[in-house]
């Protein structure tokens, strides 16, 4: 059961991870964030995203994953919290 500051928490991320992918990426596709998932010591945040056209999902994962330390050095920039997560991409 989630909490109500996790939620926050989700919501918070999930803005700053769009708004970080919004000003990296190249505009060849479509990218949205449709939520985060942190696990409740904040250890870790799943990011999902949903790419259009399908067929560019894989260079987009693979360019996401390659920008984990960029994203997370801009989400702590923007989200406060006690714990910054380790971040991963699906």
């Amino acid at each position: 059961m989630k909490t109500d500051r996790l939620e926050k928490l989700n919501k918070e991320m999930r803005k700053a991870f769009s708004e970080f992918i919004e000003r990296e990426s190249n505009k060849q596709s479509l990218v949205t964030v449709t939520r985060c998932d942190t696990s409740p010591d904040l250890a870790n945040v799943i990011v999902y995203v949903s790419v259009l056209p399908t067929e560019a999902e894989d260079q987009v994962i693979s360019f996401l994953n390659r920008r984990k330390v960029d994203a997370r050095s801009y989400m702590k920039k923007r989200v406060v919290s006690r714990r910054i997560p380790r971040v991963e991409f699906m």
